[in-house]
């Protein structure tokens, strides 16, 4: 079924186009990625779709009584609730739906007859209604939500008006979450979010029921989750079944097709032009002429293929070959002064390895990438660079470059004796030309810096590059680029990403910190997640299969005691659940004889007596449920 559809959509700023011919049709359950250059008004889309923007012409239809809820980049919500009372609000007719519930069990008391039985007719139909719509789940719910988002159990009680930016943002996500509405419209959700979040709410979305629109520069995220990609582009919004991996073959097929359609029809139509030229002023070949010309006239002529605006043009060469060892670091202990993060830490990096760092954050990435090239010193541990390794270094702070330089003497300085012409050249191939190299540093953008920093790094020449952050400030258009230069570079690359598609594509292994020092992974990001679930499963099997083992062995003399005393306390608890469970399933039976007596009696008296019975039972059996409960988690 069709929930969202738009016709024909343009908009415009001042007379100056953004887009035009845009069409697109929603239906229940799609998961859309909406994907584009930047700048080609993804957002701006986005609005429109959600009624935030007028469209200057065109048509948008949304289905009656569409549920809609909209993640702007820049999402906040105002509020002076606590979080854990803003997520409760989001349930606020199930609550009163289950304070009605609760009137009628006073009421059932208070009737008798067909007024009782009209109410308790209301009774079970209300009440299934709760359980349809989650009544019974909902608390369970926001705890989910919440804590999949890092907002623990001592946060609940803060005030949102106390929460940071992110922080805010985050939590407009969670409530959009609970709201469950038919259509989810979400631009750069992974904003703000750790590896570990984003890879929960890529479970949480792949399993959601309503339909997704997004909008996200990360590709590994929209692999997840799309099954369908739009490419927005000036005059039309193409539609490629699939997620972004597929979208970008995809993409480049019908490019190559259109291309080749192309010049096709382009030789053709030069032939037929040249035939009509030279024989149409003769007469013996003037009718064949004027049929040609009539031919090239109902011709459909083809569009030139749109390549986009310019792409970069990265490249990074070595000036010599490095020996086959590169780098090794044995038994480091990495942090600050007082405090270890990750210990011990080895590498063993060999010519031509490509290596992620990847771990929580705080657990040490940066600081270990800067212990390496000596700004931090390690607390422990041994490194050693191997023979002719020329080492390159890319900072995310950009805290090489001097703000008061022009773009074209921030490389010029430290390269003084490279010809003009060869500098402007190489920061043309990282899309600086014409007056972009007069900028100042300090004027440039994010991304703008990320491209200037690495040019910069790619005049070096290194044999081994250590890069922190790489991809940050980067657009998809300059990530591809720079992953195909990093893939094709002839010497040894180590680096720290959060970007899991840039990981899962440069990477040949993957070093994973933790408090416990380094594990080596032999493969990509995805090997490596793989492998991850393996050895949890493995461990998880171990475990159980040696508990028993574990338990029967002799305990040492000092704690035997203490063992005897938790066997003793563990069979008391396991007789007290049979107990419990005993009482449950006795105290379910007497309610169920109970209700059958109540309707099966018009006498007010014996329903006030009955119901005074069933309301000591089913507090009889909430006291033992919440026991049986207590006792199954210690257990």
């Amino acid at each position: 079924m069709i929930i969202l559809q738009a016709s024909k959509i343009e908009r415009s700023f001042a007379g100056e186009l953004l887009f035009d011919n845009i069409s697109l049709q929603v239906d229940e359950g799609d998961r859309i990625a909406l994907v584009g250059k930047n700048g080609a008004g993804k957002s701006t889309l986005l609005k429109m779709l959600v009624g935030e923007e007028e469209p200057s012409s065109g048509q948008i239809h949304k289905k009656r009584d569409l549920s809609l809820s909209y993640l702007a980049q820049d999402s906040r919500f105002e509020s002076e609730n606590t979080i854990y009372a803003e997520m409760l609000l989001v349930f606020e007719e199930l609550r009163q739906q289950e304070q009605r519930l609760r009137q009628m069990e006073l009421q059932m008391g208070e009737l008798a007859g067909d007024q009782l039985d009209s109410l308790m007719s209301q009774y079970d139909q209300l009440s299934e209604d709760f359980r349809q719509k989650g009544g019974f789940s909902y608390e369970a719910d926001i705890k989910a939500i919440l804590n999949g988002f890092k907002f623990d159990e001592t946060m609940w009680g803060m005030k949102i008006s106390e929460l940071s930016g992110g922080q805010n943002t985050r939590l407009a996500l969670a409530k959009m979450l609970l709201e469950k509405p038919e259509l989810l419209v979400l631009d750069e959700p992974t904003n703000h979010l750790d590896i570990e979040t984003i890879a929960w709410l890529e479970n949480y979305l792949v399993n959601y029921r309503g339909a997704l629109i997004i909008v996200s520069h990360d590709r590994y995220f929209l692999d997840k989750v799309a099954t369908v990609t739009l490419d927005l582009t000036r005059h039309a919004l193409d539609r490629y079944v699939g997620n972004y991996s597929s979208f970008v073959v995809q993409k480049e097929q019908k490019l190559a097709t259109e291309a080749k359609n192309y010049e096709k029809q382009q030789k053709e139509i030069a032939a037929l032009e040249d035939f009509v030229s030279r024989n149409l002023v003769r007469a013996s070949t003037t009718k064949r002429a004027q049929s040609r010309r009539k031919q090239l006239e109902k011709m459909e002529r083809l569009d030139k293929p749109e390549t986009g605006g310019r792409s970069a043009n990265m490249t990074f060469q070595s000036a010599k070959v490095s020996g086959n060892v590169v780098l090794t670091l044995e038994d480091a202990a990495i942090g600050y002064e007082g405090q270890v993060l990750s210990e011990p830490v080895n590498l063993d990096l060999r010519k031509l390895s490509a290596t992620a760092i990847v771990g929580p954050n705080g657990i040490g990435k940066t600081t270990l990438v800067k212990s390496l090239i000596g700004q931090v010193p390690f607390i422990r541990g041994r490194e050693q660079l191997g023979a002719n390794v020329e080492l390159g270094y890319y900072d995310q702070t950009q805290s090489k470059l001097t703000p008061n330089n022009t773009v074209l003497d921030e490389l010029w300085n430290d390269f003084k004796l490279t010809p003009e012409v060869e500098i402007r050249n190489r920061l043309g191939a990282f899309l600086f030309s014409g007056d972009d190299v007069k900028k100042s540093v300090g004027m440039l953008s994010g991304g703008e810096r990320a491209r200037l920093l690495l040019a910069k790094l790619s005049m070096e020449n290194n044999n081994f590059l250590i890069l922190d952050e790489p991809t940050n400030h980067l657009d998809i258009d300059s990530k591809e680029v720079l992953e195909n230069a990093l893939i094709d570079f002839d010497g040894t690359l180590l680096f720290v990403s959060h970007d899991r598609y840039f990981i899962n594509r440069v990477a040949t292994q993957i070093i994973e910190l933790s408090e416990t020092g380094s594990t080596l992974y032999l493969g990509d990001y995805d090997y490596y997640l793989e492998k991850k679930a393996e050895q949890e499963a493995l461990a998880a099997a171990e475990a159980e299969q040696h508990q028993p083992a574990q338990a029967a062995a002799p305990a040492p003399a000092s704690d035997y005691q203490q063992q005897k005393e938790n066997q003793k306390e563990a069979r008391k608890i396991a007789r007290r659940i049979e107990q419990l469970e005993a009482q449950i399933e006795d105290l379910d039976q007497q309610i169920a004889q109970l209700t059958q007596s109540m309707q099966a009696t018009n006498e007010a008296s014996e329903l006030i007596k009955l119901q005074a019975e069933l309301d000591d039972l089913t507090a009889a059996q909430e006291t033992a449920m919440q026991e049986w409960e207590e006792l199954a988690e210690r257990v």
